[in-house]
């Protein structure tokens, strides 16, 4: 019984070991011009560079979060670009992930939803507020799906920007 007492501790203190490891590994956003942008992985402790991705396209937003649930950190990042399914110059959102240290991507996002304004990570969805015409305006929560966000709540449609500013920003939803 001794032995496996000290063989399931040796268990879990290994396991806590990689855990920790991977919550020590953090996103930045490393933003050289305006149509240039390196995302940056790197250890929290000792701030060694471990992975970059080019991304040579201009950026406007930047957050991380779990998005697809397994434990370790994405990172969102917003580009404009046309992609091959929909080749209108528009806002994107990429979501990458870390694998062993490395950067890989997780969703290079073709379209989701109307025109993108801004975008954060809250209660484990990524929340959307979107441009419907020049003076409406939705937030939408965005969970992830099997593949890609997906199982869309709508906060809240058809509303002024102040309001759906006031929406987005809240960290429950509706104000």
């Amino acid at each position: 019984m001794k032995l496996q007492v000290r063989h399931c501790i040796l268990c879990l203190l290994c396991l806590s070991a990689f855990t920790l490891d991977t919550k020590s590994q953090t996103f930045t956003l490393d933003i050289r011009t305006d149509s240039m942008a390196y995302l940056v992985l790197h250890d929290s402790i000792s701030h060694e560079v471990l992975s970059r991705w080019r991304l040579p396209y201009p950026t406007y937003g930047f957050c991380t979060g779990d998005v697809n649930r397994d434990g370790s950190l994405d990172a969102l990042v917003g580009v404009v670009k046309p992609t091959r399914f929909n080749p209108v110059m528009a806002r994107r959102l990429f979501v990458f992930k870390q694998v062993e240290g490395r950067i890989r991507p997780l969703w290079l996002g073709s379209k989701l939803g109307p025109y993108i304004e801004d975008f954060r990570f809250v209660d484990g969805c990524v929340r959307c507020l979107h441009r419907t015409d020049e003076d409406k305006y939705s937030v939408v929560d965005y969970r992830w799906g099997s593949f890609g966000p997906s199982d869309a709540t709508v906060l809240a449609e058809d509303i002024g920007k102040e309001e759906a500013t006031n929406i987005f920003g809240a960290e429950g939803g509706r104000r």
